[in-house]
């Protein structure tokens, strides 16, 4: 598939998906998150990709929606774009059964922000910052926003980035446990591809295990996550990177994961 609006690049066995409008921050259009979609769906269906690393293009990691689209006469409803273009993405980044690693390399606002949050590990740029920018014009988050944000951060702290607009610096995001971590600048993208390929050479079967793990216990009783976890465990200990760690560690030398 060609893309016209993100750049895909294949870094051994991490897939990179980086955001390419950076004339209007990397803002979404359908079109645009279109070509995400495929672009995960791709990561997810190619064996050689073991772990996805997004991020953007430019000064700016995804400024949300391009309202340029939403507003235009004879456009798609905004109930359109939201189940068309943020939710298959919410989706697609949460069960994928490979990390997802997200590298914020300047502002993340609306979508843009919890789509990073939505991410199995996202490192942000010191400069980098993020806004619940929707009750500006008069609109709710989306893109998971009232989902995970209570879940991360407390209905108080998360009621008054939402309402109130007030924009994170991405040193607060990681002290509230929003994101994994801040590193500088100039270090941001060597370190978040750092992260992805050292996710790519781990076992990356128990990885996906894990992801549906976390995603059953924002809603499970402990007892229904004690029993998922029994089962989800057997499954990991049938793969054959759980072979290969046992292995390993009994003749004292590393593994060498498959991701099978």
């Amino acid at each position: 598939m060609d893309f016209q609006y993100i750049k895909v690049t294949h870094l051994g066995a991490v897939l990179e998906i980086r955001l390419n409008r950076p004339d209007v921050l990397n803002s979404f259009v359908m079109p645009m998150a279109r070509e995400v979609q495929a672009a995960l769906d791709a990561g997810a269906a190619d064996k050689g990709v073991r772990a996805i690393l997004l991020t953007g293009e430019g000064r700016g990691f995804c400024a949300g929606q391009d309202l340029a689209e939403a507003i235009q006469e004879g456009g798609p409803k905004i109930s359109e774009i939201v189940s068309k273009t943020y939710n298959p993405i919410i989706t697609k980044i949460r069960e994928i059964g490979k990390p997802v690693v997200c590298g914020v390399n300047g502002v993340a606002a609306g979508a843009g922000a919890n789509i990073a949050f939505a991410c199995d590990i996202t490192l942000a740029a010191e400069s980098a910052s993020f806004i619940q920018s929707f009750s500006k014009i008069g609109l709710i988050p989306d893109s998971a926003g009232t989902y995970f944000l209570p879940r991360l951060i407390g209905n108080q702290k998360a009621t008054a980035l939402m309402m109130l607009a007030e924009k994170l610096p991405a040193s607060e995001a990681e002290k509230l446990g929003l994101i994994y971590k801040v590193v500088a600048d100039a270090d941001l993208y060597n370190e978040a591809l750092k992260v992805a390929q050292t996710l790519a050479d781990m076992p990356t079967v128990g990885f996906g295990l894990t992801k549906k793990a976390i995603n059953a216990a924002m809603n499970n009783t402990l007892e229904e996550q004690l029993k998922l976890e029994a089962v989800l465990q057997e499954k990991a200990a049938e793969s054959v990177d759980h072979k290969e760690g046992v292995n390993a560690f009994l003749e004292k030398r590393k593994p060498i994961f498959k991701g099978e």
